[in-house]
């Protein structure tokens, strides 16, 4: 019976691990694929085979050299992105921060009201008001600065992310501040002084999602951007790569692209897999 019981619990395992080996497969597959074909010296969009004849990295070359103001630049719309991308995150770090610290530690008489507004105002997609926004951004001149739109835009409702980051907060000991109050210390220096070194881990979650949102958007960008080329950001210009009038020399520059604006995040995420995963979980404080 103790075999019976071993033999089935090893089938079990078994197919659970089999299992999760073909969903590994099939989630990994679309992404050899882009990396392989981006460095696809033959062809010029799709081909019929999936492992390339012959490798080059001339598409990287072409995607850096090759520019132009009316079609592509692939450099000028990386670089838009990441200013966009490091001044939102920065800015809706900061607000995040001290929204869920002021609703964590603060307590006044509009305190629970505001918390119950800010995560009824959560549960409605972003695009709903994308259109009121673009008016709105019209109505006082900023689109023709798309660029400063866009982080205001990234950073205006950035403390509505406020629920895990207060989580996290709740988890540290309220003594602390009790002490550092007792000995003088203001709540601005306990913010800064005591609980933000304190919150490393949550405060790299808050970090990496403040920059990959603006750095993957599209459809947002690409209502306040327009038609203005020289200003898209490196999701409508490779959304452009592949329109129908370019796809055809521009296939291989797009997966390429796609290639490289996926190394920035990839890069981050793995030097700060480890804190961001306990930020998810909005772990306790050691020591």
């Amino acid at each position: 019976m103790i075999k019976s019981y071993k033999l089935r619990r090893f089938l079990a395992n078994a197919f659970i691990y089999i299992l999760l080996a073909v969903l590994g497969l099939i989630w990994i597959s679309p992404l050899c694929y882009l990396v392989l074909h981006s460095f696809r010296d033959e062809g010029l969009a799709y081909v019929s085979y999936l492992i390339p004849k012959k490798l080059s990295f001339q598409n990287y070359i072409d995607l850096f050299t090759v520019t132009s103001k009316s079609s592509m630049n692939f450099p000028r719309w990386f670089m838009n992105t990441f200013i966009v991308a490091i001044f939102s995150c920065i800015i809706s770090t900061l607000a995040v921060m001290m929204v869920s610290y002021a609703f964590s530690r603060l307590r006044f008489k509009a305190r629970k009201p505001l918390i119950n507004i800010g995560m009824i105002l959560g549960m409605f997609p972003g695009f709903m008001t994308m259109i009121a926004i673009y008016y709105l951004l019209k109505a006082m001149g900023l689109l023709e600065l798309p660029l400063l739109a866009l982080i205001i835009c990234y950073s205006a409702g950035a403390g509505l992310g406020y629920q895990i980051s207060k989580g996290f907060f709740d988890t540290i000991p309220r003594a602390l501040d009790e002490a550092a109050t007792i000995d003088g210390a203001t709540r601005n220096q306990i913010f800064w002084k005591i609980i933000l070194p304190m919150s490393k881990p949550i405060l790299v979650y808050t970090v990496l999602t403040s920059f990959i949102g603006p750095w993957t958007d599209f459809i947002l960008a690409k209502i306040i951007v327009g038609k203005d080329i020289p200003n898209y950001t490196v999701a409508i210009g490779l959304q452009m790569l592949i329109d129908a009038d370019h796809v055809l020399n521009n296939f291989k520059k797009f997966l390429a692209g796609s290639v490289v604006v996926a190394v920035p995040i990839t890069t981050l995420f793995l030097i700060m897999q480890r804190y961001y995963v306990e930020g998810v979980t909005a772990g306790g404080v050691k020591g």
